[in-house]
């Protein structure tokens, strides 16, 4: 994989980041961007994240005739872009965009980070990255969780999960400790093959994206059972929530998401100028065009609610991925 570097080069890289230079004036802060702007997209092209960079990044660039320039940073967990943008110049013309997994997942699935999540980053504005339905091969019959758990407690299970340490890992994980199952929960390379084995009847449920999982929906292969949202998705109105269905635990409401992030040092000023832009982008048509055809409902939220978001459910996160019993590499 492009720029993929191990866990001790990814230590080693962090060990030689640049000293950050003197925090970036107001004048220079009210004037963003004065010059060419990169994002750094944490994950390859094709998918959600690197299509909300290029979005994005197109609307920066139209508004301010200021160039911007898309690099794909891919490893690690979105680790490698996390440091690019912790050593990139200090004048807030280096952003990045990631998912959670770099901010949560990465705190166990590595020993050490040669970044702070907490404190090297400032929080920008949060795209959803849409509602994961968790979806029952048709051989199951089941139409609804507690169908689907009289089915798993009667045969043998295999749960798919797009990576480990991942929402869907964490969601496996407690329904077998909910209702005592003994589910295979199988950590797959992405969603492609996962799918691909729920759609052949390898597997018998799968969590995942909308967009990836729809060919297993149109084709009838598999039907969604339910969705974490807390209210239903409008691609699928007909699918209850798992609150619907008496699972309340604030687990299965988590919110999955993107989001652009800049240097610590940017200054309020330049924080709150970037965070409305990207709140004005994502009212327009083209994205939400794009929110569409991923089956998203939400719109850009500005950088107070990303961080209230990430405070309040980064614990919950944490505390559930502590449980998987990950050995970090």
């Amino acid at each position: 994989m492009p720029h993929l570097l191990s866990r001790r080069g990814l230590i080693a890289a962090g060990a030689v980041a640049t000293l950050a230079a003197p925090r970036i004036g107001q004048a220079q802060a009210s004037a963003w961007p004065s010059k060419p702007v990169r994002i750094l997209c944490a994950f390859p092209a094709g998918g959600i994240t690197d299509a909300y960079a290029r979005a994005y990044g197109d609307y920066i660039q139209q508004k301010s005739g200021q160039t911007v320039v898309v690099e794909n940073r891919l490893g690690a967990g979105g680790g490698i872009a996390a440091q690019a943008l912790k050593g990139a110049p200090d004048d807030g013309h280096t952003l990045m965009i990631t998912i959670s997994s770099t901010m949560l997942g990465n705190r166990v699935m590595f020993k050490n980070l040669p970044y702070d999540p907490d404190k090297d980053f400032a929080f920008l504005a949060m795209m959803s990255t849409g509602h994961l339905p968790l979806v029952a091969h048709r051989a199951t019959g089941a139409k609804s969780i507690a169908e689907f758990v009289d089915f798993a407690r009667k045969n043998r299970t295999s749960f798919g999960s797009y990576a480990a340490g991942s929402f869907a890992h964490i969601v496996g994980a407690e329904l077998n400790r909910r209702f005592n199952l003994d589910m295979t929960i199988v950590h797959y390379r992405g969603e492609a093959p996962m799918w691909q084995d729920l759609l052949t009847g390898s597997s018998q449920v799968a969590m995942g994206s909308y967009t990836a999982a729809k060919g297993t929906l149109d084709s009838g292969a598999g039907t969604a059972i339910a969705v974490p949202t807390s209210r239903r998705m409008k691609t699928l109105p007909e699918v209850a929530t798992y609150a619907e269905q008496g699972l309340t635990d604030k687990v299965f409401d988590l919110v999955s998401w993107a989001g652009f992030f800049g240097k610590a040092s940017m200054p309020g000023e330049m924080v709150q100028q970037i965070s409305d832009l990207m709140v004005e982008a994502g009212k327009t048509e083209r994205i939400q065009r794009l929110t569409a055809t991923f089956g998203i409902d939400d719109t850009a939220q500005d950088h107070r609610t990303f961080r209230h978001i990430y405070d309040t459910q980064g614990p919950i996160w944490l505390d559930h991925v502590n449980r998987l019993g990950i050995t970090p590499s």
